[in-house]
């Protein structure tokens, strides 16, 4: 049975006519009868009957438009809590994002929310091949994912909130020739040991990039994810890498420089996925807002950071 039918039901036990129940819901009489017709074969009982030039409600007819009425009023309080639920901006949000992204950015998120009383956040690490990032909008309400520009775009069955094209630099141990450069070539690095991702994910994509402009492969000497290990192995002078410039740059101490690139614009895509319908709670709109802002905060200070004095 269909709401709409229904709805014409009850109307005609309470409005007495086929023609004010039209009136009253701006349809045709023919319309109404058609509901009526097709409601009445899906109960198996009859549900109308004719009382002079009038129809009417039968007992049966009368016993399901009460029952409409229930519905009606379900119905309604339902729309309310959905309503209530889509405009309360305190509701928990939960955020997920591959290392180096809540690395960087869950502390300033989860301190700009405290400072603005905004809703409560459960973070949730997910370093997960491209393919499978859209599918974690069916456990999270926003996630932090990554890819290089020429994989394939998101599926449009998420909702896509681009954060940052983030270039991907090329670290070398300090004391390494490369590392006083202020860029460096394809040339430069074409003979040197590499360690980089496991494949599939962005950033072993992002080296083919590499080898795909050197015209030969690389030697991959270590496949390894954390970029942490992937930079003490840098530092010991044992490879190179790419490593992201704002999420991910070396601190002092570190022993690892990064020099960019002059002749290959290398990088990656870091976008927000969702559900489009999750996009509609007042919280979730909230704290996407605020995790854009603090993207874009922390890059522009380090973009200053890593200009020359």
């Amino acid at each position: 049975m269909e709401l709409r039918q229904l709805a014409v039901l009850r109307e005609l036990g309470e409005r007495g006519s086929v023609t004010a129940v039209a009136r009253a819901l701006h349809i045709s009489s023919s319309a109404v009868s058609q509901q009526l017709s097709t409601l009445q074969r899906r109960a198996g009982v009859p549900l109308t009957e004719k009382r002079g030039r009038v129809l009417g409600l039968t007992p049966a007819g009368a016993a399901l438009a009460l029952a409409a009425a229930d519905v009606s009023t379900a119905m309604a309080r339902a729309d309310e809590a959905v309503a209530r639920f889509q405009h309360d901006a305190s509701l928990p949000v939960t955020v997920s994002a591959f290392h180096s992204a809540g690395l960087a950015w869950f502390g300033p998120l989860l301190n700009r929310l405290h400072e603005i009383g905004g809703p409560t956040v459960g973070c949730g690490d997910e370093d997960v091949p491209r393919e499978r990032f859209p599918v974690l909008v069916a456990d999270y309400d926003l996630v932090i994912a990554h890819r290089v520009p020429h994989d394939p775009v998101w599926p449009n069955t998420v909702a896509v909130t681009p954060l940052l094209f983030e270039p991907l630099d090329v670290a070398v141990p300090i004391g390494h020739p490369l590392a006083g450069r202020a860029s460096v070539s394809i040339d430069d690095i074409r003979h040197e040991p590499w360690v980089t991702g496991h494949i599939g994910f962005p950033l072993a994509e992002a080296v083919n990039m590499v080898a795909a402009a050197a015209g030969q492969p690389l030697r991959i000497v270590h496949r390894i994810n954390e970029f942490f290990v992937a930079a003490s192995i840098v530092a010991t002078g044992a490879a190179i890498a790419l490593l992201p410039r704002y999420t991910m740059a070396p601190r002092a101490g570190d022993g690892v420089v990064l020099v960019p690139f002059r002749d290959l614009p290398v990088g990656r895509r870091i976008d927000v996925l969702s559900r489009p319908e999750t996009l509609a709670r007042a919280s979730v709109r909230r704290v996407l807002a605020e995790l854009v802002g603090v993207v874009g905060q922390r890059s522009l200070t380090q973009a200053d950071s890593s200009k020359p004095a």
